[in-house]
């Protein structure tokens, strides 16, 4: 942040600098004989020359760039359509990459060869119906292909066959965290309306449908490897974006409405940290964090914790004042471990049963008061009477 500070009061200092000059210039006007607005020979050689000198910026920055952050993007795709995903971008990329190379470089040329001179006249060229022609059709034939195989990527992604063994798992989304739900042993989900919210039940579940019987909420995701999840998607409040990108996929949570996507993880967690890319990231983030530890050790502040690479559910749609902070792990276990973790969650009825229960238990009873038997002392005295008189 500092550094584009810098950067931002270097380049008004610049401007300032130059518009300066300027306001300099027009105070000499009428001391120099050939004072004119009119651009002179060396203006225009001098513009020709700085146009190659920003296509080399141009191009030296983006090489920088590329060598200076290309480590940052995502590596290794963790879900079986995430190389198709990967392939489209780098496509994308090439075609890109190489059109923008010819047409900078053209652009830049011609802009220092054409440049202005006094002995040079303007040439009219009316049209090229050829020319035209052919730089029309080329990128229609470019773009054509990119959309139809983009259409066949995303046709493929989003395709889930109705008869295929698919775990159904829904995203609940709100301000600003997100909760999931397991279709338990019958793999359909119970009915849900955000009416329904009340104590444990923060999903808004229908504990009385049948569907719901076996429902198990989880504030932390656990999926297995191997296994096609299909998830669907509901909002809370208000537009939220399921974006998990070390699996290559978002979707848009709708309030209202239900949106589903659907991915087969193909590494574990614990096979994605022993990747060489996240093993070099995870590195250089806790190197970084030391620095910062002992700078706060220092100032008497705890100690951050070292970083460990975890998948993570975030929102990608800018949802209020904590979005940044809106997210969820999500483990990809073995079968045979998301099975023994599963096991041993209580489902949502069961929860929302024992929360009642427990309530009860804290209501104290209501005794109501016992009155006092309150004696006729006259009857009393009369019967006291009658003995003695028998006496």
């Amino acid at each position: 942040m500092t550094s584009l500070l810098v950067i931002i009061v270097l380049v008004l200092l610049s401007i300032a600098i130059w518009q300066m000059t300027k306001i300099f210039d027009l105070t000499q006007v009428g001391n120099k004989k050939e004072d004119s607005q009119i651009a002179t020979d060396n203006d225009n050689n001098v513009q020709g020359y700085l146009m190659f000198g920003f296509l080399a910026f141009l191009y030296i920055f983006m090489i920088y760039g590329m060598f200076k952050w290309g480590h940052l993007v995502l590596g290794t795709p963790a879900s079986e359509h995430g190389p198709d995903y990967d392939n489209l971008m780098y496509i994308s990329f090439a075609i890109i990459f190489f059109v923008q190379a010819i047409t900078q470089v053209l652009l830049h040329y011609f802009a220092f060869k054409y440049r202005g001179a006094k002995d040079k006249k303007a040439l009219y060229y009316a049209d090229n119906d050829k020319l035209e022609f052919i730089w029309t059709i080329i990128p229609v034939i470019v773009l054509a292909g990119l959309i139809l195989y983009g259409l066949y990527t995303w046709t493929n992604i989003m395709f889930v066959d109705e008869d295929e063994d698919v775990m159904v798992v829904e995203l609940y989304a709100k301000q600003f965290s997100w909760e999931a739900r397991y279709s338990g042993k019958d793999n359909v989900l119970g009915k849900a309306n955000v009416r329904l919210i009340e104590g444990v039940n923060t999903m808004g579940v229908d504990v009385n449908d049948p569907n719901a019987q076996d429902d198990i909420s989880v504030t932390e995701l656990h999926i297995p490897k191997g296994k096609k999840i299909l998830f669907k998607l509901r909002s809370q409040d208000i537009l939220h974006s399921a974006y998990m990108p070390h699996f290559r996929a978002q979707m848009n949570c709708v309030p209202g409405m239900v949106t589903e996507f659907a991915f087969r993880p193909t590494m574990t967690t614990d096979e994605m940290r022993q990747q060489p890319e996240i093993v070099e990231k995870v590195s250089n983030i806790n190197k970084i964090r030391a620095k910062k530890t002992a700078q706060l050790v220092a100032e008497g502040k705890t100690a951050l914790d070292p970083y460990t690479f975890d998948y993570l559910l975030l929102c990608n749609k800018i949802c209020g004042a904590s979005h940044y902070n809106m997210q969820m792990k999500i483990v990809v276990d073995t079968p045979q471990d998301f099975q023994a973790w599963l096991k041993d969650k209580k489902t949502i009825v069961n929860a929302v049963k024992e929360d009642l229960a427990s309530k009860k238990a804290e209501e104290k009873p209501v005794v109501a008061p016992v009155q006092a038997k309150v004696l006729d002392s006259t009857v009393v005295a009369t019967a006291e009477d009658k003995l003695e008189e028998k006496k």
